[in-house]
């Protein structure tokens, strides 16, 4: 029988396939009291598999590969700190000790009374934390089994039979298991619990496959080999569907592979509106070698150069000057003389720096010591790489950005030390670009709020729209439990951005959009009706934002923001986004 199920959407595209369902773990443990005297033995055995599974989780760390979300490194941090509990290692351990229970039933039970007392908070925040605390228990029990693979293991011996079409179907997919997938076989993913930025939906987003989360109790209702379409545009799935159904969506597979052979063709098509307005688009890049992807794309330089991935997952020392030239160099140079913004080191949050040899530690809270913030509480470091950029701008059109500025002494220091690195390249003889520009992130509401003060010492801004919204309506944008209040359409988040564009237009100052709302080509025409004319995205989004911007007609689009900006219904407001797409 043919019944769909509903989730959210987070990937677009259209699946078809046969489902291959990961069980919970704690669902498949023997409950077991071993002999007496054998119980030290038992805490043992548990002590070695919480080792095994910290040490697998350093590895993953290791072998993230460079393309991962920014986000996964940070998910790992937090199931490493987990593991690390005292508590959660020594409850099991009082019950091998009392009780005499095996190490898969002691842990599990633990596990039972930590996801009962998560069901009874209240914040919402807190309460999705339990889905935490489960991931990393299975790994402890899959450590205990001997399984190098956790949840994976059915997976790789059934994808490697070539089943190209297996759709994996889960309560959720832990993050560390989540980067395996890139090595696997298959074309979509179901899981019961997500939002829109949680890490399943990221990860979801930089495979470029479909995917739908947040689709209660479909592990349960789905049983293996069914038959699957996933609907990502519209966070559906349905079971076993009917000849007809199946055939329409066959038909929209069809489309969606011809539109996307079609973008191709604009590439080279000059990126103007109707009506004849010039509109630049820029590529977000995280290493060197993202540089040929972005010209590829048809990119005309580099909006947003993350330079902190430079400093992530190292065993080493920090990256010295040296090295972090020429990584600089050789990002500039790939770029053929397009400009490359590098933003100076943003750790913090999401982006934890975890270097041995460097006890340098970051706040993983957003409000914490992270951006600029951080950079001026180590000089040295700031120093080392601003001569490292200063350097590298010899060599082609390099700028500087600067994120999470906020107060007007952050830009007095920072321009300060800017001018301390450049009287030491000086010293030294060393050549560099005497009028290299220096931009600013617009990322927080304070920075938002007094434009002037950052347009009197910047060269250009760029608006950093996932952390604008995220402060601005006080949304862990990486916590999922709150994923369905992160809203870039909030009234709020609009009169922001549009301000802050209209300030820096009236200033002659360069100004543009380097979040995710740039890349999302619903928000193109929204994007261009307030003035914007600069945007930068990942490399895979920028031909179907350019298809956008190639039928737009600016004079019209003008002409319908104004109702937008006036009002203050979240439905009115999707309502005449949609009628501005049209």
């Amino acid at each position: 029988m043919s019944f769909a199920l509903h989730g959210l959407s987070v990937s677009n595209g259209v699946a078809i396939g046969h489902a291959l369902t990961i069980s919970a773990a704690s669902l498949d443990v023997t409950h077991q009291f071993i002999a007496s005297g054998s119980e030290e033995q038992e805490v043992v055995r548990l002590q070695q598999a919480f080792e095994l599974a910290m040490q697998e989780l350093h590895d993953l760390k290791d072998r993230l590969p460079e393309d991962a979300p920014e986000e996964m490194s940070a998910f790992l941090d937090v199931h490493r700190l987990i593991l690390e509990d005292i508590d959660l290692r020594q409850k099991p351990e009082a019950l091998i000790l009392k009780r005499r229970y095996n190490a898969a039933w002691a842990l599990t039970t633990v596990l039972d009374e930590l996801l009962l007392a998560f069901e009874e908070i209240d914040d919402p925040y807190l309460k999705e934390r339990g889905a935490d605390f489960r991931q990393v228990i299975e790994r402890v029990l899959y450590a205990l089994n001997g399984s190098s693979e956790l949840s994976l293991a059915p997976l790789y011996q059934k994808l490697d039979r070539q089943s190209a079409d297996a759709i994996i179907v889960a309560q959720d997919i832990a993050p560390h298991d989540m980067m395996r997938f890139k090595e696997l076989n298959f074309c979509a993913f179901v899981t019961d619990f997500g939002g829109k930025n949680s890490h399943t939906a990221i990860v979801a987003r930089s495979l470029d496959i479909p995917a739908a989360v947040g689709v209660k109790h479909a592990s349960e209702i789905i049983q293996q080999d069914d038959l699957l379409i996933v609907d990502g545009d519209k966070g559906i799935v349905i079971v076993d569907p009917s000849p007809m159904i199946l055939e329409a969506y066959r038909q929209r597979q069809a489309e969606i592979k011809f539109s996307k052979e079609q973008l191709q063709l604009l590439k080279y098509t000059p990126t103007k509106t109707i009506d004849g307005q010039q509109i630049t688009l820029m590529a977000n890049i995280e290493t060197p070698e993202d540089a040929p992807d972005a010209l590829d794309s048809g990119a005309v330089g580099v909006g947003l150069y993350r330079s902190e991935f430079l400093f992530m997952n190292r065993k080493g020392g920090l990256p010295e000057e040296e090295e972090q030239y020429r990584a600089y160099v050789k990002t500039i140079e790939a770029m053929y003389g397009l400009p490359v913004n590098i933003r100076t080191i943003d750790i913090g949050a999401d982006k934890n720096l975890d270097n041995e040899d460097h006890k340098l530690s970051s706040n993983i809270s957003p409000l914490g010591l992270r951006g600029i913030r951080w950079s001026l509480s180590e000089p040295e470091i700031f120093l080392t790489q601003l001569r490292a950029i200063l350097r590298a701008s010899a060599h082609g059109k390099a700028q500087i950005l600067i994120p999470m500025l906020a107060q007007a002494h952050e830009i007095e220091l920072t321009l300060e030390l800017i001018g301390e690195a450049k009287r030491q390249l000086e010293q030294r003889q060393q050549a560099y670009n005497t009028d290299i520009k220096i931009g600013a992130m617009i990322e927080i509401p304070a920075a938002a709020l007094v434009m002037p003060l950052f347009l009197k010492y910047f060269d250009f801004v760029s608006i950093g729209t996932n952390d604008l919204i995220q402060y601005t309506l006080g949304i862990d944008r990486a916590d999922n439990a709150v994923a369905h209040l992160y809203d870039p359409l909030h009234p709020a988040i609009l009169k922001l951005i549009y301000e802050i564009i209209q300030a820096a237009k009236k200033e002659n100052i360069p100004v543009s959009v380097c979040g995710e709302m740039a890349g999302d080509s619903k928000l193109t025409r929204l994007l261009l009706a307030m003035g914007l004319t600069d945007f930068s995205m990942h490399a895979s989004q920028l031909l179907t934002v350019k298809r956008e911007i190639l039928k737009a007609y600016i004079a019209d689009l003008t002409y319908q923001l104004p109702p937008i900006l006036s009002t203050y219904e979240p439905e009115l407001i999707n309502a005449l986004v949609t009628k501005l797409n049209q």
